[in-house]
């Protein structure tokens, strides 16, 4: 059955498919844990328990997906030895350290510290629960800083030298290596990114329950917080994504002419096509939308500036053009969505109907799970776009794989898909079933732990309302806007104490 499957194309099906699972934890528990630690900043700082209780409802979400990021990360390393041996014997003296490097600062803190997060909380300090908050949000970061040193430079290869065996080894400098040309493009990019994920997930989340109450406290407080994320960073996004652009464009100039779909080289300004077929046997986009000489003018700033195609690229060296060119569409097509959705909430702060216009909630419940489409788009638009290279210009794929037969990389993969989905789906589905609750209050008006009481200032349920439900106090309320019309309102004095 497989033996008419060629090897490298099973190795490389394997590893997308296993990386595309991987990448969608490691975006969310990003973002994820520096929302934690605002969230625990804020309730140290207010002493206001609405903070809490949401820090202990996303505690738990997150808990989930570090541990699967952790899990599926695991065999990303193990297809290294398996799949992918040629590569990592020659390119093992530069990467190898490098990702040692993120296990001794970024896994080591997360391990530290993450046991305090989720189960000291009760045990230690405040100060010191939320030292380790930030430690895991720290380490976090780190790990995706190390991640993508070693990614970018696959990408711009700087600071190595070439052994007498083929091997890739270090120059006088690990600067050059660590910092290569796209390294800082790169992580601006993507860290931004698994924040928009985090803040779409979040306002999903609480648009969901804004739809089933518009008093509830919790939901308002979350919606409020992911859409002031959204537009506010959406357009930081769309800028650092330009930025990025413009030095794959100097590095890696056959992956952008795949991504604009420029088969063809244009001396008088290229124009931006916005959708279009391509087609690689006949070089050209087929029923192609453009705007005339926009290309040019994005990419160089100049509507006239000449731009290179495809046709100055041999043909074994350029990239599949088809993948590249709608993944990336797909990315910037929902990046722009988010900045709509994040100007629209903003016109609905202005007009204080935030939690009032049930339409923009269904939209950002509709764009609740677009940061992970994004994310994968982009993803895939860097490493499909990369092709034929691991190295960029230097190691081709092909010379890459390690010498199986198909039948032995089909058996894994096989392995891998119903493994996967079996294991990952069952804790997407957790998450969703605990995202779909709505957060708890705390149960009583003075918790006991953590060095002195907890009070819930300010929140208390009313008679009228579902157990779960809160109101916020008028000066509480985190845009100080009045509850709805017609809503599910009832209030005690301030100080009142369930």
């Amino acid at each position: 059955m497989f033996d008419s499957l060629d090897a490298l194309f099973l190795a490389r099906a394997q590893f997308a498919f296993t990386v595309s699972f991987h990448f969608i934890f490691p975006a969310f528990s990003i973002g994820l844990a520096s929302y934690l630690m605002v969230l625990e900043g804020l309730w140290l700082k207010t002493g206001k328990s609405l903070y809490l209780d949401l820090f202990k409802y996303w505690l738990k979400i997150f808990a989930v997906a570090f541990a699967m990021g952790v899990v599926s990360g695991i065999v990303m390393s193990y297809q290294f030895g398996t799949n992918w041996a040629v590569f990592s014997d020659k390119a093992g003296p530069v990467i190898g350290p490098l990702m040692a490097y993120e296990v001794l600062t970024a896994f080591f803190l997360e391990a530290g510290f993450l046991g305090v997060m989720l189960f000291g909380m009760e045990k230690v300090g405040k100060k010191i629960h939320f030292a380790a908050t930030c430690m895991v949000a720290l380490g976090t970061f780190i790990s995706a800083f190390w991640i993508l040193s070693v990614n970018s430079w696959m990408q711009t290869p700087t600071g190595y030298e070439i052994g007498a065996n083929g091997q890739f080894l270090p120059g006088d400098s690990w600067w050059a290596i660590v910092f290569n040309p796209s390294f800082p493009y790169r992580l601006v990019h993507t860290v931004i990114a698994a924040y928009l994920t985090t803040a779409l997930a979040v306002g999903g989340v609480g648009a969901w329950h804004l739809l089933k109450d518009r008093a509830n406290a919790h939901a308002r407080l979350m919606f409020s917080m992911a859409m002031w994320m959204a537009a506010l960073v959406a357009p930081v996004q769309i800028f650092a994504g330009d930025m990025h652009g413009l030095n794959t464009l100097e590095h890696q100039p056959a992956k952008v002419m795949a991504m604009e779909g420029h088969y063809e080289s244009h001396p008088d300004g290229a124009p931006l096509i916005l959708f279009g077929i391509p087609d690689s046997e006949a070089g050209e986009v087929k029923y192609a939308i453009e705007i005339p000489k926009a290309s040019s003018l994005i990419l160089k700033h100049d509507p006239n500036a000449p731009l290179a195609g495809l046709d100055t690229i041999p043909k074994e060296d350029q990239p599949p053009v088809g993948v590249v060119f709608w993944a990336f569409r797909i990315m910037v097509g929902i990046g722009f969505a988010m900045l709509g959705l994040g100007m629209w909430s903003l016109l609905a702060r202005f007009r204080r109907k935030l939690y009032d216009w049930p339409l923009l909630h269904r939209a950002a419940v509709l764009m609740g799970p677009s940061g992970f489409v994004a994310v994968i788009a982009g993803w895939f638009t860097t490493e499909v776009g990369r092709q034929p290279f691991t190295v960029y210009g230097l190691l081709r794929t092909a010379d890459s794989a390690s010498p199986l037969d198909a039948p032995a990389v089909a058996a894994s993969l096989l392995a891998f898909v119903v493994i996967y989905f079996a294991v990952f789906g069952m804790g997407a589905w957790y998450m969703l079933h605990l995202m779909k609750k709505a957060p708890q209050p705390l149960e009583k008006g003075v918790k006991r732990g953590m060095k002195g009481p907890i009070r819930t200032a300010g929140i208390t349920p009313g008679p009228t309302q579902n157990p779960g439900h809160a109101e916020l106090l008028p000066d509480s309320d985190p845009t100080d806007e009045d509850p709805p019309e017609g809503s599910k309102d009832a209030r005690t004095p301030e100080g009142g104490e369930r």
